[in-house]
């Protein structure tokens, strides 16, 4: 029998991610091959490592197929024109995070390709700017009627899989996260698809919905719609669109005292704007402008 040396196992399980996850069919060949010889009566001649790898090629046909499978399936995501779309649930820095683990695990996104952005919606006013309260009222957004939400482009396929996200958020009778403490048309429950509740993607939600416990009930936003408990206003993205918050509100801890996150996690606001990533807020840098812990 011809026995593989270190080294040529070492550099089979160091190989490229190909042959990496090809090695247990590899390893599995060999074995089958080995007890062929071994088995009673079988004579036993000299292999060579020629006749090893050609009972290793013939076990391990499906392989390539598996593979050009995942990534044809990659590829029809990649070609997907991406849609924008919102999720306000309460206060946006824990709806943020939530989305960015959303991102992560539906669409293996890294962080520089993470589009997940606390901001506002829903709002029926007009102003250059829209910004969190500052001292200077600048585009105030509770002023102009606008909730907090959190952005991102997606895949249209992919648009139930972060509704289904979205609805994880509820408690078991429809209330958010902070229901008894951030309420108002600030903190209002809606949702900003393309087209709104006349829009295909309506009906994902409902499903998404179900899926989850059908928590929620749906009403068509108007825009500056009053906060009601376990309702979500289904908003048209064209009339009622996103505005990026401000860097200070980006990749922020939880309201809640056990929402404290990494330091990689908040990082990321800073690291996504030296790449020109993050999205540009042209409002007061903190409450009083300083641009410092938010004042």
């Amino acid at each position: 029998l011809y026995y593989l040396s270190k080294e040529e196992v070492i550099n089979m399980t160091t190989a490229p991610t190909f042959f990496t996850s090809c090695y247990c069919l590899l390893a599995t060949a060999l074995i089958a091959h080995c007890q062929g010889l071994s088995s009673p009566g079988a004579k036993v001649t000299q292999v060579s490592r020629r006749d090893v790898f050609r009972t290793i090629a013939s076990t391990s046909l499906a392989v390539p197929a598996v593979l050009t499978t995942t990534m044809s399936n990659a590829q029809a995501l990649d070609d997907e024109e991406l849609i924008d779309v919102y999720f306000g649930c309460g206060c946006f820095w824990h709806v943020q995070h939530e989305f960015v683990e959303a991102e992560k695990k539906i669409l293996n996104r890294e962080d520089s390709s993470l589009t997940a952005r606390a901001g506002y919606a829903g709002g029926l006013g007009s102003s250059d700017k829209v910004c969190y309260h500052n001292a200077m009222n600048v585009g105030d957004y509770g002023s102009l009627g606008h909730a907090e939400v959190v952005g991102l482009r997606i895949p249209p396929s992919k648009f139930e899989d972060f509704a289904k996200e979205y609805f994880k958020l509820f408690d078991d009778k429809g209330n958010r996260p902070d229901q008894n403490g951030d309420r108002g048309t600030e903190y209002r429950s809606l949702i900003g698809i393309p087209g709104g509740s006349k829009s295909p993607y309506a009906s994902k939600i409902i499903s998404a919905s179900q899926a989850v416990g059908d928590k929620l009930d749906f009403a068509a936003g108007k825009g500056n719609d009053k906060d009601a408990r376990a309702v979500s206003f289904i908003m048209d993205t064209e009339k009622f669109p996103f505005f990026v918050a401000e860097q200070y509100h980006q990749f922020h801890d939880g309201f809640n005292l056990n929402e404290n996150y990494p330091n990689s996690y908040n990082n990321l606001a800073t690291k996504l704007a030296s790449e020109g990533k993050l999205g540009e807020s042209e409002c007061p840098k903190g409450t009083f402008g300083i641009g410092v812990l938010g004042l």
